[in-house]
């Protein structure tokens, strides 16, 4: 005798906000490797040489090319936001006994977001 199973319906997902975050999040690791596919492509095209690189330019500048990584783009920010909002739920960090506040976790997550954005920028505009 099998037991009861309420069918569910195909997009349920689109019923919460929550719901939509939490799978968008999930989606957002597809994007997150794709970023890491694209990078080992580019140091593959880099370490081949001049001829190789300017090939991988040419493929990275088509239309679809650039729009997988626009959205790729949006989806690993929606990744970075979702986390740095959960960190105080996985994070218990005490400073003299006193466990530090949420805000403050989250904030040093943006700072630390921010400060290596800058020095990325730094290193690739110099």
């Amino acid at each position: 005798m099998s037991t009861y199973q309420r069918p569910l319906a195909l997009f349920w997902w689109l019923e919460r906000r929550s719901y939509l975050l939490f799978v968008l999040r999930e989606l957002s690791a597809v994007f997150v490797a794709w970023f890491v596919v694209y990078l080992l492509l580019l140091v593959n095209a880099v370490s081949d040489g001049a001829a190789s690189y300017q090939e991988f330019l040419d493929w990275s500048g088509r239309r679809w090319v650039v729009a997988v990584n626009v959205l790729a783009m949006l989806f690993v920010l929606l990744h970075a936001i979702t986390w740095f909002g959960l960190a105080p739920r996985a994070m218990v960090i005490r400073v003299r006994g006193r466990r530090l506040p949420p805000v403050q976790v989250v904030a040093a997550h943006y700072l630390a977001w921010l400060v290596l954005s800058a020095v990325v920028a730094w290193l690739v505009l110099r």
